[in-house]
């Protein structure tokens, strides 16, 4: 697993479409039990080289219900996102993640975590990828059952999207319950 982060740590397949040039951003453990898996890392976390440390992951460990350390032991959370350096701005949010990424090194790492229990597809993107189904994100959200055990569907926690969140309150009404009972069952 080591050698595998490291490799891709130093991945420069897709520097060519990359304004802020690659700096790859994820964490794993061969013991990791549940993947957050998302669209790319932000402009934030790249300055910082640091997941999820912005207002979206403070967003995201509310709805998981688990403190900083918890989120960040890899042990407990794999952080893959669909590409793995920041693409850039786009008019609204952050331009889509690149496309190289996922299919040069998902598998790749989905082999290594044995243990993995559950993987969490954050925003359309990642449920794009891994859901072969024809399905928007809010039916995705509200049919979350459907994809348990393997896959819980949610949106993107980022303050851009906090329209899709006021016009469906009934996923923090009754999905994030849901949700943090099976996260509290795997931690």
């Amino acid at each position: 697993m080591q050698e595998l982060l490291h490799n891709i740590s130093q991945c420069k397949i897709c520097k060519a479409h990359l304004p802020l040039g690659p700096n790859p951003i994820l964490s794993a453990h061969k013991n990791s039990r549940i993947i957050l898996l998302s669209q790319a890392p932000g402009r934030i976390a790249h300055e910082k080289s640091k997941a999820w440390d912005d207002p979206g992951g403070r967003q995201l460990r509310k709805w998981l219900n688990v403190s900083e350390a918890q989120f960040y032991n890899p042990e407990n959370f794999a952080i893959v996102p669909i590409g793995f350096c920041y693409p850039g701005k786009a008019k609204t949010g952050d331009l889509p993640p690149t496309p190289e990424c996922a299919p040069q090194w998902h598998q790749k790492l989905l082999d290594k975590m044995e243990h993995v229990e559950l993987i969490i597809l954050i925003g359309a993107y990642a449920q794009n990828y891994y859901l072969n189904d024809k399905k928007n994100l809010t039916e995705r959200v509200g049919n979350y059952k459907e994809y348990l055990p393997t896959y819980f569907p949610i949106p993107h926690p980022s303050p851009t999207n906090r329209f899709w969140r006021s016009k469906h309150p009934w996923f923090e009404e009754l999905v994030v319950s849901e949700l943090q009972k099976i996260i509290k069952g795997l931690i």
